[in-house]
This record gives C-alpha cells, structure tokens and sequence, in this order.
C-alpha cells in the first residue's frame, strides 16, 4: 500500500488520514499530540489542545505524518472543544474501521478553565 503523503512535501492540511497495514500482534495504539489548535466559535480566540487518540487496529493503522496534516486543518477551524473530539473519532472510523476508538482533547486552559472531551467509537451507552 503506498503512502498519499508519507515522503512527499504537503504544504497544506489534509482531509483524510493516510493508513498502512496493522502488523500481526498489534492490540492497540495510542497516538497523542500536544500541537492541536483551532479558535473558539464565538470570541475568535485560539483555544490549543492536547489530543489522545487510541484504538484497536482491524486491519489498517494510522500512519502519524497524515494524523499531522489532518490535525493542521483545525487551526482554520472554529470549533468548540466537545466536536472536535467528535470530529476527530469520525475521521479515524471512516479511514482505518478500528474495532474500537476513544478520542480525548484537553483544551489548555482559557480564563481558568479546561475543557476534557471524549468521543468513543462505538458510541458509548448512556
């Protein structure tokens, strides 16, 4: 399977998360970044994150170079906190269909509060 941008100059966000094949014995992974930022939908004001993304691989992993260019794309995005781990979890489903997935972003704090949101794959029961 060859890589969209893994050894190719992209100079700008993509849509869509480049996969390789799961290796044999792989249970889990967990990619984490602390260079997510995006603006609040109301104030304009930056809103930077950290985001942990983990999941139970079926048959394809994500490869971290497109997980990079897929994450510059919220930087133009206004978003509030609790989508964006949404929006994050929906993407890893429609690309790689793990068998589970948990996506968790903390918003640094902004006048004092932090904001933790989760979105899981399948959905969690209420």
């Amino acid at each position: 399977m060859e890589s969209k941008y893994l050894g190719k100059i992209v100079r700008e966000p993509v849509t869509e998360l480049d996969s390789f094949d799961a290796p044999d014995g792989v249970s889990q992974v967990t990619m984490t970044s602390d260079e997510l930022t995006s603006s609040c939908p109301i104030t304009g004001q930056p809103d930077l994150y950290t985001v942990s993304i983990e999941y139970v691989p079926q048959k394809l992993c994500i490869e971290s170079k497109s997980l990079k260019l897929f994450l510059w794309g919220f930087a133009d995005k206004a978003m509030f906190a609790e989508k964006i781990a949404a929006v994050i979890c929906d993407r890893v489903v429609a690309d790689i269909a793990p068998k589970r997935c948990k996506v968790v972003t903390v918003q640094k704090p902004r006048g004092g509060i932090t904001i933790e949101s989760v979105a899981e794959f399948p959905k969690a029961e209420a």
